[in-house]
């Protein structure tokens, strides 16, 4: 998709800061022709995180189209109609969606960016490149889009004065960890709040995420786990990374590899992270352990790599808005208690961010595999200071004075 202009630009920062939750796409000359639009990556990723359409699961041919009810919202209206969701039969069944009767009410024209709001299984398209939505909203006359726009807001703040309501009850006196381990204060927090443990990918609270740590260990906080693409990566699993780079610790019979990876300099065993955005790859790679002149560090093999646009989906899926959770920790009789201290509320990470934190060695990968026990993870982690270049939109609440 093309960049956006200024007055689209002006339009994303509105919905944006409003809380609103929204997939864009641009009318390409030749899909406004065909009536055929792309369902691109990040499309697909909204319509699945909004139950509304999993592409993964439709197969192919018009006997399996989906159709959804659709507004089509101009400055002053809205007009009912329809929005296909299919596969197609020819070549790989690219996913397809394609809005009916957008041209009977000039809605839009070649290389024209539309946003698609999901809301109550029903979409919402408004021209970002048309319509003037601040003006909209903030005019003293009631309109179809203004009602949408601040319904959705106002849920969105409910939402998240919930959960803020729910921590300062339930978690601002000291309270007994459900077990003594990393993960021991995040999973007492869930279990607190009624979410069960489960592996979905999906946020934890009504679409915010959770991530709760101690004090004294600030210094990096998991983003994401995601799995390398193995058919394009050389090695083809964790257990053939192990093999080869793996290590026996003290104490162990077979082989572990639990390091983590920067594109500053290679760790211990030759492991380090290379950024290719011309290719659209995050690769992990080995490197001589010696820097040259220029202090770079001379590539000697392919490991494994990630689609980025892959993990920007899986970023923008999690944290589109996210509860850092910081709590006081103290070990008595052997237990640990904790106490909520502090919360950091964010929203709309940037993707392109996401970038240049990989190549700066601000967002690091943690292997943790092992040769024998399966369960492999690949850990994306974010250094704390580089959380506000991230998600430059954030809230902090002090709890400690409650």
């Amino acid at each position: 998709m093309r960049p956006y202009n200024a007055f689209e630009t002006k339009n994303v920062k509105f919905l944006v800061d409003k809380q609103i939750e929204f997939a864009t796409i641009q009318i390409t000359e030749t899909g406004l022709k065909k009536s055929i639009l792309d369902a691109t990556a990040p499309v697909r990723a909204y319509f699945k995180e909004k139950n509304v359409h999993d592409y993964d699961l439709q197969l192919q041919g018009p006997e399996h189209k989906r159709i959804v009810d659709t507004y089509i919202m101009t400055e002053t209206a809205r007009y009912l109609t329809k929005t296909s969701l299919y596969r197609p039969v020819t070549k790989k069944g690219d996913p397809r969606l394609w809005v009916n009767k957008i041209r009977d009410v000039e809605f839009l024209r070649a290389n024209d960016i539309f946003a698609i709001i999901a809301h109550k299984n029903i979409f919402f398209t408004v021209n970002l490149s048309t319509v003037d939505i601040s003006t909209v909203c903030l005019s003293p006359v009631d309109t179809p889009l203004k009602d949408l726009i601040f319904e959705l807001s106002r849920e969105k703040n409910s939402v998240s004065n919930e959960l803020l309501g729910l921590i300062k009850d339930r978690m601002t006196d000291w309270m007994p960890a459900e077990i003594l381990a990393d993960t021991g204060i995040g999973r007492t927090v869930e279990s607190i709040l009624g979410i069960e443990m489960n592996p979905s990918k999906a946020p934890d609270f009504k679409g915010i995420e959770l991530k709760s740590h101690r004090e004294a260990s600030r210094v990096r906080n998991t983003l994401f786990t995601q799995t390398p693409e193995w058919a394009i990566s050389r090695l083809k699993s964790g257990r053939a990374i192990v093999d080869e780079y793996g290590y026996i610790p003290d104490g162990y019979n077979h082989k572990s590899l639990h390091v983590t990876l920067s594109a500053n300099k290679p760790n211990q065993q030759g492991l380090g992270l290379l950024l290719q955005p011309q290719l659209g790859l995050l690769e992990a790679d080995e490197f001589s352990t010696i820097p040259l002149d220029d202090g770079t560090f001379r590539k000697i093999n392919d490991v494994a790599v990630w689609k980025l646009i892959k993990l920007h989906e899986r970023l923008l899926t999690k944290h589109r808005e996210t509860f850092w959770i910081d709590a006081e920790t103290k070990i008595e009789s052997g237990r640990e208690f904790f106490r909520v201290s502090e919360i950091l509320h964010t929203k709309n990470p940037i993707q392109s961010q996401f970038d240049v934190l990989l190549d700066q060695g601000q967002i690091t990968v943690d292997f943790l595999l092992c040769r024998d026990s399966g369960g492999d993870t690949y850990s994306f982690k974010i250094k704390g200071k580089a959380r506000p270049l991230l998600f430059p939109q954030s809230e902090t609440y002090n709890l400690r004075a409650l």
